[in-house]
């Protein structure tokens, strides 16, 4: 059987387009990879913020700001994207406001922790807005039975251009550090080969992929702007009991992405502070984590279109609490490497499987819109997250291994709320907003 059938995909979409959308995937990872998760976290809080009591709340809250940012206006804006069909136009946009910022990250150097922080909500926000954007193509290219995937495929594959980000910016780091080049001047290198990378390898998805949406309404649209986004979003909200399932699964991805969005956050802090690893070896962990992570998003895709979405994304969750209790006893690197490989094969199957169930559960013609609600979901938990991890390490002297054992309940109650979601009413109810939409119902 071949690994990327023609038949995945929806009459009219080529392979050669499905690559451009896996390369948004290729070009943003190495934000969440060097900048969110190896590198300037951990740098936020020991170089700029100088360890201050206060470091590790501050660089939470600073995404937490972010994400609030998203909150407020990414459901909004994936409206728009719908009524006018601009997902990719938008896309170029904050493709180009993300490196912009993710650029501007190295200008901050120690102390200058208010600089880091606009520059971090900045290159946060525009890479979240793309993170959603690209979402909303996933529907248009894959088959529904085919979701999980083709949403693997890309989630995979994001992960090689984390990992090309990270080897470019460890070999520099490893070289630096030989030099004697202090972490002042080489941390800000690692952000620009970010930057260039995001920018560079985004290019190709402009190139290859299509918008296939036509827009609604055009001249209401034209009229009025952003009012008529906004109406049809609250027309949404309004309507939410009959997209019931959908609900559950917002509900339920806050819970488990708010763990998630901890271990993307604090990784690289958990590391250095508790178990004393150096620059070098935390980048060599992500790096692990990255390969675990590409190897889980492919496979488990196929998986998940197997078994069904629900047991899929509750195996994953399983493997997340598991990975919280190890990171939580370890006292030596090697128990922790395994924690950290665990993860990332928990990491990209869990997201990839939560963004293909998304798409499932999306109306044809509202796809941007209802991934705007996803981002509102994700971004919620990327505030939650964080912020009690930052909270309960500032309540307990600074006590990361409490915090890390804690987040494991993020993961619980993703499960327990898994439990309410009933995959062929949600497909229904989105077939349903499109009577002329019938698409086969996957298994749950």
């Amino acid at each position: 059987m071949a690994l990327f059938p023609q038949d995945s995909l929806n009459d009219g979409v080529r392979k050669r387009e499905v690559f451009g959308w896996a390369m948004y995937d290729f070009a943003n990872s190495g934000y969440t990879t060097v900048v969110l998760t190896a590198v300037y976290g951990a740098w936020f809080v020991g170089g700029i913020a100088g360890n201050a009591s206060w470091a590790t709340l501050a660089w939470t809250g600073a995404l937490a700001l972010s994400s609030l940012l998203v909150m407020l206006t990414m459901p909004a804006i994936g409206a728009h994207a719908d009524l006018h069909a601009a997902k990719k136009r938008l896309l170029v946009l904050s493709t180009i406001g993300c490196v912009l910022g993710t650029a501007a990250l190295a200008g901050a150097g120690p102390g200058d922790v208010g600089w880091a922080v606009v520059a971090i909500v900045v290159s946060n926000l525009f890479y979240s807005y793309g993170e959603s954007l690209i979402a909303a193509f996933l529907p248009e290219l894959a088959r529904r039975g085919s979701l999980g995937r083709v949403s693997g495929w890309g989630w995979s594959f994001g992960y090689f251009g984390g990992m090309l980000t990270l080897g470019l910016s460890l070999g520099y780091v490893i070289w630096a550090q030989q030099q004697g080049i202090p972490a002042a001047q080489f941390v800000p290198v690692t952000m620009l080969i970010t930057a260039a990378i995001y920018g560079l390898a985004s290019l190709v998805t402009f190139a290859l992929l299509r918008e296939r949406a036509q827009p609604q309404a055009q001249q209401a649209a034209q009229r009025q702007g952003i009012a008529v986004s906004l109406a049809r979003l609250l027309q949404t909200w309004r309507e939410a009991r009959r997209f019931e399932d959908f609900a559950w699964l917002l509900a339920c991805a806050i819970a488990y992405q708010a763990g998630i969005s901890v271990v993307i956050a604090l990784a690289a802090v958990y590391a250095e502070q508790v178990l004393g690893f150096v620059q070098s070896q935390t980048m060599m962990l992500i790096f692990l984590v990255n390969i675990a992570a590409a190897l889980g998003a492919f496979a488990w895709g196929y998986v998940q279109d197997r078994i069904g979405h629900r047991p899929a994304l509750a195996l994953t969750l399983a493997g997340w609490i598991v990975m919280t209790l190890l990171a939580g006893i370890a006292t030596a690197p090697a128990l922790f490497w395994i924690a950290a490989a665990i993860a990332g094969l928990c990491m990209g199957s869990s997201q990839s499987a939560g963004r293909a169930l998304a798409g499932a559960f999306s109306p044809p013609q509202r796809r941007a819109e209802f991934y705007g609600l996803w981002a509102f979901a994700t971004r919620a938990s990327a505030i939650i997250g964080p912020l009690t991890y930052g909270t309960v390490t500032l309540l307990t002297g600074g006590n990361h291994r409490i915090a890390i054992v804690g987040t494991g309940l993020f993961f619980v109650l993703g499960l327990l709320l898994l439990l309410r979601i009933d995959i062929a009413r949600g497909i229904a109810a989105a077939d349903s907003a499109d009577p002329s939409v019938r698409g086969s119902v996957s298994r749950g």
